[in-house]
């Protein structure tokens, strides 16, 4: 079985040099992503609201993260999810008390923000092309 977030943190060498040179359409994409994102958070209705967030700094420390801090984040967030995930069905599977509801829960919540994590890529993809052929 193949490793998504593996092959993304592997591609994370190069997203610094990415994100300096980005500007405003890419925080307009996650500005929109932050907000799906949140939404689908609310739309789950777990226990303790879990929401993913993207904050991209302006390269200055005092602003906040760096891009490639930013998106490093966010793949250990989503990385995370998905080892709960799979700890919470080993557990159901081994016949611990687990209620079902919290197994698939938390499937629904490791698939969501995969998911949006791979949109995110796309996003920043596309604002790269685009960039790349405005310069051209």
């Amino acid at each position: 079985m193949s490793d998504p977030i593996g092959a993304l943190r592997g591609g994370l060498g190069s997203a610094n040099s990415l994100g300096s040179g980005l500007g405003g359409s890419l925080q307009a994409a996650f500005d929109t992503l932050s907000k799906e994102a949140n939404a689908a958070g609310r739309a789950l209705g777990s226990d303790g609201e879990k929401t993913y967030s993207v904050d991209i700094g302006k390269g200055d420390p005092s602003l906040g993260p760096s891009f490639g801090d930013t998106i490093n984040g966010f793949v250990n967030q989503v990385s995370d999810a998905q080892e709960q995930a799979g700890k919470l069905r080993d557990a159901f599977l081994n016949g611990e008390p687990v209620e079902l509801h919290r197994v698939t829960t938390a499937a629904a919540e490791a698939g969501i923000a995969l998911d949006l994590m791979v949109e995110l890529r796309n996003k920043v993809l596309e604002a790269y092309r685009t960039l790349i052929t405005m310069q051209s």
